[in-house]
C-alpha cells in the first residue's frame, strides 16, 4: 500500500496556529483508514444485486458514482505521503541512492502482490495441481511471511530473514506451478496484463516518487509535472497515443491518469502539511479551494471526452482530484487544526496499516467458516448489511492485530 506517513523533516518552522509538520499527520491516516474501509465495503456491495444504480461502479456507462471515487482517493493519499516519507529519509541522512533503492523495492513488492491477487482467481486445478483455494491460501501465507512485522523483530533478525526468504521461496514455487486456461482453451502461465489495485499503486508510486526525488520541493516544477500527466491522459483518451500503446500491447504500466491523481496528492501535501507554501490555515484554505475550483473547471471543459473510470478519462481524474482536495482540507481542519479526532479514532489503525487491512479483506473468501459472511448471491438491503458486517469484522481484526503489534509493511 501507500507509504506510511513517517515523521517529516523538521526543517520547516510550524505556525503557532497550526500543528507541527514534524509529527505524524492524523488527518492523512484517518482519511486513508476511512477510504480503505469504504473500499472494502463497496467491493462487497458490488456482489449484491437489486440496489440503486449509484451503489455500483458505472462501468462503461458515461458518468460516475461515489464508488468510482474510492480508489482515486487512495492514490491521492499515497501521493500526500510521498513527500513526508522521502523527506524523513533524507533528514535521517539517507543517500539518494538508498532512497531510490527503497522506492524500487517498495514498488516491486506492490507489483508482486498485485500480480498474485490478479491471477489468484484464474487458477486451473488440473494443470496447477492445486485448486484455487489452496493456491490462494498459500499465496497469502507467503505475503504474510515476507512482509510481516511483529514484536521484537529487531532483536530476532535471523528469524525475520528466515520468514522473509521462506515466503519468497513459497511465492516463487506458486508462480512456477501456476497455470490458467486462456479464452482459446489453452493452458498458460501468469497473466501480466493486469496487476490489480496493489500493482497499479506500485506503478504510480514508482513514477511519482521518482519525479519528486528528481525535482524536489520546486512547486512550479511539480505543477508542470502534474499538467504533463493530465495532458498525456487527455491525448491517450483522444486516441493520439494509440501507436505507443500498440507497441506496449496490453501492458501499459504508467497510466497517466492514475499517476496524475498521485501527483495531485504530492501537491496537496506541500500546501496542506508543509508550512513553507502556505504558512497559515487561511492561505491553505484559499490555495486548496482555489485548486479544487480550477480542477473542476478543467474537468468540465474536458467532459466531451467522457466521464469514465474504466477508460481513465481526464474528467473522471480531475473531478476526483478536486473532491479529494476539499475532503483533505476539511479533515485537516477538523483533525489537525481543531484536534477533533475522537470521532474517527476507529479508522486510525486501518489508516496506519492499510496493507494489513486490505489483505485481511480476502480471508473470508478462503476460510469456509467465514465464507457465509460474504454477500455473494444476496440482494437488496440484506446484502448491504452483510457487506457492512464483513467490513466491521475486518476493522476489528485489524485493530486486534495492531494492538498486538502485528502488521504487514512494505
Amino acid at each position: 500500500m501507500p507509504p506510511t506517513v513517517q515523521e517529516a523533516s523538521t526543517n520547516h518552522v510550524a505556525s503557532p496556529a497550526l500543528p507541527s509538520v514534524a509529527t505524524r499527520v492524523g488527518s492523512i491516516d484517518i482519511f486513508r483508514g476511512l477510504d480503505l474501509l469504504l473500499m472494502i465495503f463497496v467491493n462487497n456491495v458490488a456482489e449484491v444485486t437489486g440496489l440503486p444504480w449509484w451503489t455500483y461502479h458505472r462501468g462503461n456507462v458515461n458518468g460516475m458514482t461515489y464508488v468510482d471515487m474510492v480508489f482515486p482517493a487512495f492514490l491521492f493519499l499515497m501521493g500526500m505521503s510521498i513527500p513526508l516519507a522521502i523527506d524523513a529519509r533524507g533528514s535521517r541522512g539517507q543517500s539518494q541512492l538508498k532512497i531510490w533503492a527503497h522506492i524500487m523495492i517498495r514498488s516491486a513488492s506492490l507489483l508482486l502482490m498485485g500480480l498474485f491477487i490478479a491471477n489468484a482467481f484464474h487458477v486451473n486445478a488440473q494443470y496447477t495441481h492445486l485448486n484455487q483455494t489452496w493456491w490462494a491460501t498459500l499465496g497469502f501465507l507467503a505475503i504474510a511471511l515476507v512482509w510481516l512485522r511483529f514484536p521484537g523483530e529487531e532483536k530476532q533478525k535471523v528469524l525475520r530473514e528466515v520468514l522473509r526468504y521462506s515466503g519468497l521461496a513459497l511465492m516463487a514455487f506458486l508462480f512456477l506451478m501456476f497455470r490458467r486456461i486462456t479464452p482459446a482453451g489453452q493452458p498458460a502461465r501468469l497473466d501480466f496484463s493486469y496487476v490489480e489495485i496493489l500493482g497499479l499503486l506500485g506503478w504510480a508510486y514508482l513514477l511519482v516518487s521518482g519525479i519528486y526525488l528528481l525535482i524536489g520541493k520546486s512547486l512550479k516544477m511539480l505543477l508542470a509535472a502534474f499538467a504533463a500527466l493530465v495532458a498525456l491522459n487527455t491525448l491517450s483518451t483522444l486516441g493520439w497515443l494509440d501507436s505507443v500503446n500498440a507497441l506496449l500491447g496490453r501492458w501499459n504500466p504508467f497510466e497517466a491518469g492514475l499517476s496524475s491523481l498521485t501527483m495531485a496528492g504530492v501537491l496537496a501535501s506541500m500546501v496542506l502539511v508543509g508550512n513553507n507554501v502556505a504558512p497559515t490555515f487561511q492561505k491553505k484554505f484559499r490555495r486548496m479551494v482555489g485548486a479544487a475550483a480550477v480542477l473542476f473547471a478543467a474537468g468540465f471543459l474536458l467532459q466531451p471526452l467522457g466521464i469514465s473510470k474504466n477508460r481513465d478519462t481526464p474528467t473522471w481524474c480531475l473531478y476526483c482530484t478536486a473532491a479529494n482536495f476539499l475532503i483533505a482540507l476539511l479533515l485537516y481542519w477538523i483533525i489537525d487544526v481543531k484536534n477533533w479526532r475522537l470521532w474517527a479514532s476507529f479508522a486510525k489503525p486501518v489508516g496506519e496499516n492499510p496493507l494489513l487491512a486490505y489483505i485481511l479483506a480476502y480471508v473470508p473468501f478462503l476460510v469456509p467458516a467465514l465464507y457465509a459472511l460474504a454477500p455473494m448471491g444476496t440482494s437488496g438491503w440484506f446484502g448491504v448489511v452483510k457487506s457492512a458486517l464483513l467490513t466491521l469484522l475486518m476493522l476489528i481484526l485489524t485493530r486486534l492485530l495492531v494492538r498486538g503489534r502485528i502488521s504487514l509493511r512494505v
